[in-house]
């Protein structure tokens, strides 16, 4: 390994960075990324080597940050190998302890990055390789006094490892709530038992109270003081250290008093509460793992959907072998039968069936799969048994890159949870002070005011240990973390992916969503949506006929035209078989989505014998022997086709916002067709709820005006305030951020490589996951389904999630701010010594406060989106 180097400069202490360098063809590209560091603050030397792709940057770390190098390396154009890890951390009792490890991880030169989630119970830790091992971490958390829960193998493999131990440990929990529960209860009964009047005075009573006292504490104490003095080790303080105080004090005080052999009237003594407080914390201790291990639940469940075996096609002869899904590789054939898991990713080459996506996509109808189309890993076959070659396997599958997302969602902080954190970092120090100050003022002062015949030392401890034991940190850690998990978790099993916390929290203030057009608020795929032909110019002279078998508008004898929808058989129409044969050659969407039409309805296309593309306006060819030209009205015009018998047609149409193409052979008109991305079925109901959210919702598109306005009017948009038509691919992003200076929280939503600027720039990127990757790999969220319901459903599930952590961290400073008062003892002047809370009770109500923020980030999981 290659450590860092620290010596002393004439500017003090500086640093050594080794930084791997990617992306780096030449001897002037190490000049490049050499230059654009020097340029920082704070760098003393750079030495950048072509040769073995490394960087050596020696900086003042007062000026600049690893992490500032890193970027600027990434600016210029190049890449720094960087290494991430996500260890899962066992030990851990309150966000302190989190903020404990991460310092700990911190100090390592080389570390780049350390996110520790109390909640989770896990860290993250991004790191140069080169600088550091991950042996190093490990051993951090080591010395700090947690443990890092390692297993050999995959994913499921380290889930079931967490399960494991986080089973162990409520097993743990539980074990010590029952026998703290079996001795306090003897304990409290014994303690009590003059007070209640019950005969239970015999001598050596409060040696038999002090001898089970000592069991809980050495049993269900042993924990606390272990951490407690870890804790102290690492100079710093945690819950455990108030836990350990306050049950301390109460015990050894009654410890010493019994020793000395002082009245037990005047010197009171408080085994019980020593009992009962490590008894109720516990308890509040096992149902908060409880609770904890119900919020990471998503993940597990996602997990659950990934096959055990695959069968696959080996050999020659064709033969299938079941196989761990582990060994399948990419390109091997799968096999797959009805009521079983789809094991990996590919494309169907041979049958057909259903498929259910519901839990990887939200999509709750089973999904129809044939020749060609894309199967996921983890989906369960329905009906008929198919064959597909494996195309993503392992860690690259969509299953396996979903779980990674949620993950890191779940582990990633939100910028409200900056205030929890600040406030905890330093409650614990304070509390202990405050704690001594309480116990200081009833010593000297207090004590003799209001509890004259009691010893001042007493009444001193007692209160001070009470302030111990009501002030919990706990639920002010866990207060975003819990939701932020509930929340991704909600999102993933309504195929909703959330790439981090702050994108989840930014989405809630959004309060325009800009939409593109193509592939969101339509299918992206071209389609025949209406066919006029000329009467007469069709064989057999009939009437026109829809699908409801009526005859169509335009269809009588006063009408040049038949005007139909598209029909079951087209078999025998002259119009669709030369456009076909004409648009045969060409790959522009609409031609493609001619020859589809025609092919699905009967007709087969002819071959061209010539072809010639007329850009932007139509194609001619020659068909058979006979001129076909087939384009646009400006186009048919400019070649002399009369177009008067169709003008009203093809005025209704373009209003619609559909293309029309003319279509003529040997200057004859034949008749129209009409093409549009139609919109999908789902994108009025959504953009409806958008509305229902006082969401401002913007449609932008390359199309025309007209088109754009025809579509704005099918899916319930303004056509006037909510359109921005004839807007060029680059300047999707132009349209974001005119909408930021104005004043707006901007989410857009698109699929497509020219939505990506626009996606990255955007307050909340949006990408449809059926969308391209490069989309998808710039967004904040990624919708799985191709539905625009998502995009409210993601907004509502952040508004939701957010309320919750607001509620949670109400509760948390609300409780502390009260609670800490009484258990000081403020109302003792007021209403007299009977207002003194107990220990026991503060104990309770410590515990019991981070169950209620556990319990309340848990509500989300039962939300309805």
């Amino acid at each position: 390994m290659t450590t860092t180097t620290t010596v002393s400069s004439k500017n003090g202490r500086i640093k050594e960075l080794i930084i791997p360098i990617t992306g780096m063809h030449c001897a002037n590209c190490a000049n490049t990324v050499g230059r654009g560091l020097k340029r920082l603050p704070g760098i003393e030397a750079v030495n950048v080597s072509y040769a073995n792709e490394r960087a050596i940057v020696t900086y003042d770390p007062k000026q600049v940050t690893p992490e500032q190098v890193i970027k600027t390396i990434e600016s210029i154009g190049y890449g720094a190998a960087l290494a991430e890890v996500d260890l899962p951390v066992a030990g851990m009792t309150c966000n302190n302890c989190a903020n404990t490890i991460t310092r700990a991880i911190k100090r390592l030169d080389g570390v780049l990055d350390v996110n520790t989630s109390y909640a989770s119970e896990r860290t993250h830790v991004v790191y140069l390789p080169s600088m550091v091992e991950l042996s190093d971490i490990k051993r951090a958390v080591r010395d700090a006094g947690y443990r890092i829960i390692e297993v050999e193998g995959g994913e499921q493999e380290q889930m079931d490892a967490e399960q494991a131990a986080r089973n162990a440990e409520i097993a743990d929990k539980r074990r010590k709530v029952i026998v703290g529960a079996a001795l306090s209860v003897p304990i409290m009964i014994l303690s009590m038992a003059e007070m209640v009047g019950l005969p239970l005075d015999f001598p050596g009573r409060l040696w038999v109270v002090a001898v089970l006292t000592t069991v809980v504490q050495a049993y269900l104490g042993k924990d606390y003081y272990v951490s407690a003095w870890k804790a102290l080790q690492n100079r710093t303080a945690n819950m455990d250290t108030l836990v350990a105080m306050g049950s301390s004090v109460a015990y050894f005080y009654s410890l010493a008093i019994l020793a000395l052999g002082l009245d037990p009237m005047h010197y009171h003594v408080y085994f019980e509460s020593a009992a009962m407080i490590l008894t109720l914390i516990t308890l509040g201790k096992y149902l908060e793992v409880r609770a904890k291990g119900q919020a990471g639940e998503a993940i597990r469940t996602l997990l659950g959907l990934r096959a055990k075996t695959a069968r696959i096609v080996r050999g020659a002869d064709g033969e299938e072998v079941e196989v761990p899904v582990d060994d399948v590789l990419v390109g091997d054939v799968v096999v797959v039968r009805p009521g079983e898991k789809i094991p990996v990713d590919g494309v169907v080459i041979a049958g057909q069936s259903t498929v259910d996506e519901s839990m990887l996509t939200g999509e709750s109808l089973p999904v129809s799969k044939t020749v060609g189309d894309v199967v996921i890993g983890g989906s369960l076959n329905k009906t008929g048994s198919f064959r597909f070659r494996a195309t993503a396997v392992g860690k690259q599958t969509a299953l396996a890159q979903i779980v990674k997302l949620v993950q890191e969602a779940q582990a990633s902080r939100a910028p409200i949870q900056d205030l929890a954190d600040k406030v905890s970092s330093v409650f614990v120090p304070a509390v202990i002070a405050l704690a001594l100050a309480v116990g200081a003022y009833w010593y000297f002062w207090g004590a003799a005011a209001y509890y004259h015949h009691e010893n001042p030392l007493g009444v001193a401890l007692i209160f001070m240990a009470t302030v111990l034991l009501i002030s919990c940190p706990c639920a002010l850690g866990l207060a975003t973390p819990t939701a932020i998990m509930a929340g991704a978790g909600l999102g993933a099993r309504h195929g909703i992916l959330i790439k981090n916390a702050e994108a989840l929290q930014k989405a809630g203030a959004v309060d325009t969503v800009i939409l593109d057009k193509t592939g969101t608020i339509t299918r992206g795929q071209p389609t025949v949506t209406d066919v006029v032909e000329i009467k007469g110019k069709r064989s057999g002279e009939r009437v026109l006929e829809g699908s409801s078998g009526l005859p169509l508008s335009g269809a009588d004898e006063s009408h040049p035209v038949a005007v139909r929808p598209p029909a079951p058989s087209l078999s025998s129409s002259p119009l669709l078989y030369y456009a076909a044969s004409a648009e045969r050659a060409s790959e522009h969407p609409l031609a493609e989505a001619i020859v589809e039409y025609a092919r699905a309805h009967g007709v087969a296309p002819g071959e061209a014998e010539s072809f010639n593309s007329i850009t932007g306006r139509g194609v001619e060819a020659t068909v058979e022997g006979r001129f076909v030209l087939l384009g646009n009205p400006a186009l048919m015009a400019e070649r002399g086709i009369d177009l008067e018998a169709v003008e009203p047609e093809i005025t209704r149409l373009q209003n619609e916002g559909k293309t029309v193409m003319a279509v003529a052979v040997d200057g004859e008109l034949l008749g129209l067709l009409a093409v549009a991305d139609t919109v999908k079925e789902t994108s009025a109901e959504a953009i409806r709820q958008m509305h229902a959210l006082h969401l401002r919702v913007v449609m932008v598109t390359g199309d025309n005006r007209r088109t754009a306005q025809a579509i704005a009017r099918q899916v319930g948009l303004d056509p006037e305030r909510e359109v921005k038509a004839e807007v060029l691919p680059g300047a999707k992003a132009e349209v974001v951020r005119q909408e930021q200076e104005a004043g707006h929280v901007v989410a857009m939503v698109g699929d497509g490589i020219n939505d990506a600027p626009a996606l990255a720039l955007a307050d909340v990127g949006m990408a449809i996951g059926t969308g391209t990757d490069v989309a998808i790999e710039t967004a904040d969220v990624i919708l799985m389904r191709g539905d625009l319901r998502s995009v409210p459903q993601a907004i509502r599930l952040s508004r939701r999630t957010f309320r919750t952590i607001k509620q949670n961290l109400f509760w948390a400073f609300a409780y502390n701010v009260a609670a800490i008062p009484v258990a000081a003892g403020v109302l003792v002047p007021f209403f007299g010594p009977h207002y003194q809370l107990n220990p026991m009770i503060a104990a309770a109500a410590m515990a019991f406060s981070s169950v209620f923020v556990v319990s309340n980030s848990l509500r989300l999981r039962r939300t309805q989106l």
